[in-house]
């Protein structure tokens, strides 16, 4: 029969599926030995079982009782008993880290009588009634949904009648007014009384557990991070240790390396006499881990030697959760910490030169996306700035919004394309999806480990928290710092980097790589096989992309170029021309305009191939909106104004007749060479004459020509001779050489498909996925995206959005085709990949499969194409 529950002794860190994260850790420690109160796991097959049959499975709390009896023979104590009652935490766990996603109650098997015995017991009797309010608090709001904030709402009346301001001044006389009240609250709300068996307690607990999987912010993480619905969480019922029994006692959170910087040494924080959601919700800011060295200097020696210890046995920066009961300390979790992209980067550099991982597992540990934060801006040291406010460097990075206080306006504000800066007391888990869309979070309670503090720097997001200084009415909606006032929708920035909130917009300037970065960058060229190349269109967009590591560019469109104001006027003139004379007259005026253009490009990425699509997009697109040319022509007539009358109507005259239903399947790409060759003509002169500038001038520029759309062979065949007779008659008047390499795009599936003749040509293939997933699917990318794909993703009816991440099984297909025939028409055919998927790390994995040669993406995501094309060849190395 299957077992569902095991004991932390009956498992290790290899048990992470069954056990998750948290149970895994947990059942690893106490068997190095390590100070963990001991208690059992109930498996994540458990949880699934539960989501399947909407019950627990048969046997399962069978088991749950046994184990139970277990614990409570170790431990000399039992759950109920009023004499000396057992309490449990019941904690989440799920095999992938989701930090504050779902549920946990602590100090599980209080009612009125335990607590009066846990007070007898420890002569404390303040203690025991902190801890009791603090349970009916935590499974009021867990277990039977009661909002937060009307527990606090109570606990802030006592305390005004009290005249304290902080949770441990109140006398054991006023947590007996706060649990009645907490009590009455309940049975009001709910109509039923608070339990107090502790065993339906553990019970109902165990059940909101596995239902907070499903909860929305649950939902919202895994969608985000791609984490798999079917994982399920394992449940942690684990004996209570308390460190709310007095000063010499604490709870805290460390990582054994900073997670910001990833500098060596203990970071984390703490609070004395308080309990472990008092540090990670933020309802107090806790004090800096250095203080508890002069505070409790044996105990931070102890955490000293842990946190190399288990640093070295899981050779990664670890994020240990702990509490010190009357001097004591245990040990109540250990995970890989989450990291900024600066620290992940630092951390596994500096454990390569420690010893404890090779370069192949640093590479390997690192995300490319998360590295691509490594490339932000932020706030630009010569900018005079306003500071209103001091809090937390809580995730780096600055942002600049509107001032938001509420989770839901900032998620639908966000969306819409606002920046939003959102403010808040302290968030919560539930605040997640304004998180996601806003451009960054500041609250004015909470540490560096609070739940804002950890899902910023997850998700990349600048954070400032613990700004004691701001006081925020969320009812005015503003928030004030001494006589200033800021109001929703002011503008702010601020800097997760250094902890300040400054008042408007603030200039940002481009970040600078470490050196950290470099070096694992040069490890990544090592040994990847991929090249990669940059989407480039102006010589500055080619020598950033040669700094970050680009070698040559995969991609330079044309038709940007034609969009300058001093050239538009000038192509509109070349599109409304009614002869070809006339249309190569001002092709005449555009050659020089070209030239330039490409010469920059080329000497940019000298000696390095520069792949220059000639003009893709149909013509209609240079000349003015047909409704705004028809609303000036009516202004002309009534106006009076003859001239400008004649020249709308030119225009409205060419533009109607260029018009399409569906440009994207028009009169586009080498149709357009094949009708107005000129076109193409006069820019393959362009590219011939400025490559013959630089080689005069001692450059190597190595030029690459591609002919976009091709889809018969015909069309290729007329194109390549149209540039061949161009260079021939360049190379002439230059009277040198010019060496060249033509190629096409394959953006559509019959190109795929006939991939063999047209290799015959073409002497390079580049796969615009972009074009090539709208013609394989039938979709319409902007259409798609606005209208049914948000529902097909949510269905499930697609993994993924095929524009983000390249379709495997259809376009990947195609693409696999192409580069197999073509190949065997051509063996040294170099084939790339040019769309959007270029950057995207998955779909380098796929491009490194299939064989290709290089990928090309914007400049920006050349370091983060570079690190997922190292790690495609690692993993394809050990069939990973």
């Amino acid at each position: 029969m299957k077992r569902f529950v095991f004991d932390f002794e009956e498992g290790s860190a290899a048990d992470r599926a069954r056990l998750g994260g948290k149970g895994a850790g947990l059942a690893e420690m106490s068997r190095i030995g390590l100070p963990v109160p001991p208690g059992f796991t109930i498996t994540t097959e458990a949880c699934n079982a539960y989501q399947q049959l909407g019950r627990f499975p048969d046997g399962m709390m069978d088991e749950v009782w046994q184990h139970l009896g277990r614990l409570e023979e170790k431990l000399g104590k039992r759950l109920g008993d009023a004499e000396n009652p057992l309490l449990v935490s019941v904690r989440s766990g799920a095999p992938i880290s989701m930090p504050g996603m779902m549920d946990t109650v602590l100090n599980l098997g209080l009612n009125p009588e335990t607590a009066e015995g846990l007070a007898r017991l420890t002569a404390d009797r303040r203690f025991a009634l902190d801890s009791y309010r603090r349970f009916i608090q935590m499974f009021g709001n867990v277990v039977m949904h009661l909002e937060h904030r009307r527990f606090e709402e109570i606990l802030a009346e006592v305390k005004a009648e009290e005249g304290v301001r902080d949770d441990p001044a109140l006398s054991p006389a006023a947590l007996s007014r706060v649990i009645a009240r907490y009590r009455e609250l309940v049975r009001d709300a709910t109509g039923q009384p608070f339990p107090d068996d502790p065993r339906q307690q553990l019970e109902m607990a165990i059940r909101a557990v596995f239902d907070s999987w499903n909860n929305p912010r649950a939902v919202v993480y895994r969608r985000i991070n791609k984490i798999p619905e079917d994982l399920g969480t394992a449940v942690n019922v684990q004996s209570m240790v308390f460190g709310n029994m007095g000063d010499d006692s604490a709870t805290g959170v460390l990582f054994t390396r900073n997670p910001n910087t990833g500098e060596p040494g203990i970071y984390g924080e703490y609070l004395t006499n308080a309990q472990g959601e008092d540090v990670v919700a933020g309802i107090r800011t806790p004090r800096s881990i250095e203080e508890m060295a002069r505070e409790m200097p044996a105990t931070h020696q102890r955490l000293v030697e842990v946190a190399a210890q288990l640093e070295r046995h899981y050779r990664d920066m670890q994020d240990i959760e702990f509490t010190v009961e009357r001097g004591k300390l245990y040990l109540l979790q250990t995970r890989s910490g989450k990291r900024t992209a600066r620290a992940a980067v630092k951390i596994a550099v500096d454990m390569v030169d420690e010893g404890i991982i090779d370069r192949k597992t640093a590479l390997l540990r690192q995300d490319p996306e998360q590295v691509a934060r490594l490339l932000y801006r932020q706030v630009d040291p010569a900018a005079t700035v306003e500071v209103l406010a001091q809090g937390l460097p809580a995730s780096p990075g600055a942002a600049s919004g509107r001032v938001v206080f509420d989770a839901d306006e900032a998620e639908r504000r966000g969306q819409a394309g606002e920046k939003v800066i959102l403010v808040r007391p302290e968030t919560t888990p539930d605040d997640i999806h304004g998180i996601v869309v806003a451009q960054g979070v500041l609250t004015s309670r909470g540490g560096m480990t609070s739940h804002a503090a950890i899902v910023a720097r997850g998700m990349g997001k600048p954070a400032v928290t613990g700004c004691e200084s701001i006081h925020i009415d969320l009812d005015a909606e503003q928030f004030t710092v001494g006589e200033t006032v800021v109001r929703r929708d002011d503008v702010i920035t601020i800097d997760g980097a250094t902890g300040r909130v400054m008042r408007g917009e603030v200039p940002t300037v481009e970040p600078e790589l470490s050196a950290e970065f470099e070096r694992l960058l040069s490890w990544a060229d090592e040994f990847k096989r991929l090249g990669v190349e940059a989407n480039a269109d102006t010589p500055e967009d080619a020598a950033r992309a040669r700094e970050f590591g680009a070698r040559g560019v995969g991609l330079c469109r044309t038709e940007h170029m034609f969009m300058a104001q001093d050239r538009l006027p000038v192509m509109q003139e070349m599109i409304l021309a009614e002869t070809v004379e006339e249309r190569k007259r001002h092709l005449d005026r555009l050659l020089p305009m070209q030239e330039g253009d490409f010469y920059g490009i080329l000497k940019a990425m000298d000696g390095y191939p520069v792949t220059i699509r000639l003009l893709d997009p149909p013509l209609h697109e240079f000349l003015p909106d047909i409704a705004e040319t028809e609303a000036a022509l009516a202004r002309a007539r009534a106006e009076g104004d003859a001239e400008a009358e004649r020249e709308c109507q030119r225009v409205l005259r060419r533009a109607r007749a260029l018009a399409e239903f569906n440009p994207m399947l028009g009169f586009r790409g080498v149709r357009l060479g094949m009708v107005y060759p000129e076109i193409y003509e006069m820019q393959a002169r362009a590219i011939f004459r400025a490559q013959a500038r630089l080689l005069a001038e001692g450059f190597h520029p190595v030029v690459e020509v591609m002919i976009p759309l091709v889809g018969t062979e015909a069309e290729l065949e007329r194109m390549a001779e149209l540039v061949e007779r161009t260079c021939a008659e360049e190379a002439e008047a230059a009277g040198r050489a010019l060496p060249y390499r033509l190629g096409t795009m394959i953006e559509i599936p019959r190109a795929a498909l006939i991939a063999d003749r047209l290799a015959r040509t073409a002497r390079f293939f580049s796969f615009g996925t972009n074009d090539l997933t709208q013609t394989t699917f039938g979709f319409s990318r902007d259409d798609a995206e606005g209208k049914f794909l948000p529902a097909y993703l949510a269905q499930k009816v697609l993994p993924e959005n095929p524009f983000i991440e390249l379709d495997r099984e259809g376009v990947g297909r195609l693409i696999r085709i192409a580069v197999e025939d073509g190949r065997r028409a051509r063996p040294d055919l170099k084939v790339g990949i040019c769309g959007e998927h270029g950057g995207n790390p998955r779909s380098i994995e796929f491009c490194h499969q299939a064989g290709l040669d290089y990928v090309s993406c914007s400049p920006y995501r050349v370091p983060i194409a570079r690190l997922a094309a190292a790690q495609a060849a690692l993993r394809a190395e050990i069939g990973a």
